[in-house]
């Protein structure tokens, strides 16, 4: 049985819409936050996950990649947030605080402070689901992500900024906050390319039934239903050329951190089932 992890934020669901509302018998779904199926994914406990895009270049001799789906943006994301009491390139040298949920957002963080703006600030990590504004608690700026990012409401005079419409307007490219990563041993099974045809068949199965699964899951993500069809409908979900190039930008700037290796093309899974 092929071991499929499935990010709980509603950004995750219209590529699993299908695979969570008719569950297959031939599909375990684990569900949790980014950095835990990042985990998960590396100690082998599952077998694909759209996990975190700088996993990619951390694990490339360990993972390959699905063809065809990501969680991205081309601009605003709404739900990668950059919250702050300054302006951002005021932001040198004080406490910036980041989530540990995430991984591929902390490190876009640090490419438009510390490349794009030529800044060092101090960096701290915090857990988002604690209830406390880590800006009321003495830090000049917080990077919240997911839903959490989403229904947050910013009081009067904090800056925010998009993280996806910032990086865009940095580099004119799109940007893959995630891509489905497949572990070596089940690259080329059957199984595999079962998935992947299912992945595919659920992205679409979902545009056609986006509407009312908006109404029906309002709810469990906490937000108005128009609100949720908006965002769904705002993010892109095809590896097409020029997330490719996003992507792989991203990765040349994350190794000039240190954050990964050099990633100079995708690794392809092979989803031909022979």
């Amino acid at each position: 049985m092929m071991r499929l992890g499935h990010i709980e934020y509603s950004n995750c669901f219209p590529v699993h819409a299908r695979l969570i509302v008719e569950p297959r018998s031939d599909l375990a779904v684990v569900t949790a936050i980014p950095s835990v199926l990042n985990a998960a994914l590396a100690r082998g406990e599952i077998d694909v996950a759209p996990c975190s895009s700088i996993e990619l270049a951390r694990h490339s001799s360990d993972y390959r990649v699905l063809p065809d789906v990501v969680i991205g943006a081309d601009g605003p994301v709404q739900s990668i947030l950059l919250e702050s009491a300054r302006p951002i390139d005021e932001l040198h040298d004080v406490r910036v605080m980041l989530p540990t949920a995430s991984a591929t957002s902390v490190v876009l963080l640090r490419t438009l402070l510390e490349l794009r703006s030529g800044l060092q600030p101090r960096y701290a990590w915090y857990d988002q689901r604690e209830v406390v504004d880590p800006i009321d608690d003495g830090a000049v700026a917080v990077l919240r992500i997911g839903d959490v990012a989403l229904r947050r409401e910013a009081p009067p005079g904090r800056y925010v900024y998009d993280l996806g419409e910032v990086w865009t307007a940095w580099t004119g490219l799109p940007f893959a906050f995630a891509v489905w990563q497949v572990r070596a041993e089940v690259d080329g099974t059957r199984e595999l390319a079962t998935l992947h045809e299912a992945l595919l068949d659920s992205r679409s199965w979902f545009g056609d039934h986006d509407e009312r699964l908006a109404h029906e899951y309002a709810a469990h993500f906490g937000m108005p239903s128009d609100r949720l069809l908006a965002y769904w409908r705002s993010l892109r979900y095809e590896l097409d050329d020029r997330m490719q190039q996003g992507a792989l930008h991203y990765y040349a700037l994350a190794a000039s951190l240190d954050e990964a290796a050099p990633l100079g093309a995708l690794p392809w899974a092979n989803v031909a089932g022979v």
